[in-house]
């Protein structure tokens, strides 16, 4: 079945159906992934009554060549086209200058930006870091004392920040029975098999476990962090995270469109990976981080904060990871990769192909967008990696 078939038809063929037990496999993705809050509960982040103005200059970029790391010439639009592309937004200086949407998308649609929204919530750690409400050395347990007894009780926020959290858990998202799935049972995005109870988020961070090694020394990438991360904030303001979200981050940028925040059976929101939000507003808050948090002349994010974003990575950390055979080089600070220190880029990267590319080198700033077929596409990713940087290369030639 093609994805222009689903949901289509009063009602929808049974095969053409998206549900809660199909709405991240290929080919329902495709409509999954922009109407998820036609599939799971959501809390709405709320826009800006004074949206931020859009300059646009189009540039034809569609039809820039470049080489893959196969070796075989391609170019954007057939890498698009083959790696199941579903928005490209280039901005260069503040101007956007390359705009392309596929099939069932258009600038108003909302799209599930997946471990993308883990860099948002590491943004807006430093909002609050900045007013005085919460403490980036502070022991977890300070503001969750539930979580004592888990693995998150000898950790501080920033270890938090971080994914430097020894904890035994496994961020394999093919494995059905592992600890992802028991995750997303627990967060409502999965139908857990008969047998097996859903629980809910908050109950489920409570029963993981560490490794007995100390926290801080190794990158480890694990879900769950962010969405301790989250528990802390709410506790810190006082209000929900998709509230947290609004009122310091998401209408202070100007963004033009209500997002939306997945919640668990008893209203918790799916920090980690549950954010949708239009391609348009991703690329303001891009060009927001690019200018050191300032938008319109206003401070949004304190700009010491996407200072230490930059520069305090611990690339010994990187280097003992989970990724780094992936990503060689890279670092991590605040749930943002730097992926070449030599540029100072910085990218926040979901599942399925969500991508936010800052190059500090170049002034750009680029959101693609897609629903791939595998969870992690190593070569996929790659190759977006040399469409990047082909396309800053062209935007400002050196």
């Amino acid at each position: 079945m093609r994805p222009t078939e689903i949901m289509r038809g009063s009602p929808p063929a049974s095969e053409a159906q998206v549900t809660r037990a199909n709405w991240r496999s290929f080919p329902a993705i495709r409509w999954g992934f922009t109407h998820t809050r036609e599939v799971l509960p959501t809390a709405e982040v709320r826009r800006s009554a004074s949206p931020t103005p859009m300059r646009s200059a189009p540039r034809e970029l569609s039809k820039l060549g470049f080489t893959a790391p196969d070796g075989q010439p391609t170019t954007v639009e057939a890498t698009l086209r083959e790696t199941f592309g579903d928005a490209l937004l280039v901005m260069h200086r503040g101007t956007l200058i390359h705009e392309w949407y596929g099939d069932g998308m258009s600038a108003t649609t909302p799209h599930l930006i997946c471990s993308i929204s883990k860099s948002i919530a590491g943004t807006l750690g430093g909002i609050l870091a900045a007013r005085g409400l919460l403490d980036l050395e502070a022991r977890v347990v300070r503001y969750v004392p539930e979580l004592e007894s888990s693995v998150y009780g000898g950790c501080t926020v920033r270890n938090v920040l971080d994914m430097a959290v020894a904890i035994k858990f496994e961020e394999d998202y093919e494995d059905p029975a592992g600890d992802v799935a028991r995750y997303r049972f627990s967060s409502g995005w999965d139908v857990p098999p008969p047998g097996v109870e859903a629980s809910h988020q908050r109950a489920y961070l409570t029963t993981l476990r560490g490794t007995g090694k100390p926290h801080g020394k190794v990158f480890h990438y694990v879900s769950t962090n962010t969405e301790v991360l989250g528990w802390v904030y709410e506790r810190a303001c006082g209000m929900p995270y998709h509230h947290i979200l609004s009122e310091y981050l998401w209408q202070p940028m100007g963004a033009e469109e209500d997002g939306s925040l997945t919640l668990d059976s008893h209203g918790m929101g799916r920090i980690a990976g549950g954010l949708s939000v239009t391609a348009r507003d991703l690329v303001r808050f891009g060009e927001m981080i690019r200018c050191r948090g300032v938008v319109e002349g206003r401070q949004v994010v304190p700009g010491w904060w996407i200072d230490d974003i930059h520069e305090n990575g611990d690339p010994k950390a990187w280097a003992d990871g989970d990724l780094a055979e992936i990503f060689p080089g890279a670092r991590y600070r605040s749930k943002w990769y730097t992926m070449d220190p030599s540029r100072n880029d910085l990218a926040g990267i979901g599942i399925h192909g969500q991508w936010l590319y800052i190059d500090a080198a170049s002034d750009t700033v680029i959101v693609k967008l897609a629903t791939q077929p595998k969870a992690m596409d190593v070569p996929l990713d790659h190759r977006w990696l040399a469409a990047f940087r082909a396309i800053n290369a062209h935007v400002a030639p050196r």
